[in-house]
């Protein structure tokens, strides 16, 4: 997978969603390998804001991806306000 840019928590569900699916597994499969239920990977990939950052890292790691943090490109307007 090539890196990905995710500014809201949408767009960080659908990343791992793309990931998940990549990886052949059902949202209860990976549930099962991070020890969650169905329906909070399924929150988790819509993008609900109130998922833990733990389950957020459990999912990364199950897929075996990893969280970047960096400077901030300079962006528009629409995408400071996508994040309220």
């Amino acid at each position: 997978m090539t890196d990905q840019i995710a500014r809201n928590e949408k767009q960080l569900g659908a990343i791992l969603r793309r990931a998940r699916k990549q990886a052949g597994l059902a949202q209860g499969a990976l549930g099962d390998q991070i020890h969650l239920r169905q329906g909070t990977v399924s929150r988790l990939e819509a993008g609900e804001p109130a998922v833990q950052l733990r389950t957020v890292m459990a999912a990364l790691s199950a897929l075996g991806l990893e969280l970047v943090v960096r400077t901030r490109s300079k962006g528009n307007a629409a995408d400071v306000e996508d994040l309220f």
